[in-house]
């Protein structure tokens, strides 16, 4: 078992920046990619960026150039460094880590809301 737990969401204005923070615990030795979701009222929930054990990311279209996903191997933790926030960014922010045969762990999420 894998568990995770994300920080760092909070209020920010348009334009301003957060960094939110997953920090894995348990059964992480299988883990081979970790990711951020995002679950926003009546849409569909979309993968935001993921990072794979060789560093390998990936970022959606609408968060590419903005976002920037790292991870911390000796604190077990990835990091999602969140700039030029917009209002459609608002949405409760999910950690999600992949095994080896891509069976997925889900942290509980942190809301990140941004006003216009």
């Amino acid at each position: 078992q894998v568990q995770l737990v994300e920080s760092g969401g909070g209020f920010v204005q348009a334009g301003g920046s957060l960094r939110l923070s997953c920090a894995a615990s348990g059964d992480i030795f299988n883990i081979n990619a970790m990711g951020w979701h995002r679950l926003a009222p009546g849409k569909q929930r979309e993968l935001v960026a993921s990072i794979t054990n060789g560093g390998d990311t990936f970022y959606a279209d609408s968060v590419k150039g903005r976002f920037t996903i790292s991870r911390d191997n000796a604190k077990n933790t990835v990091y999602l460094q969140m700039n030029s926030l917009k209002p459609e960014d608002t949405a409760v922010y999910e950690c999600v880590a992949f095994d080896n045969f891509l069976q997925p762990s889900w942290g509980q999420g942190t809301q990140v809301t941004v006003s216009s």
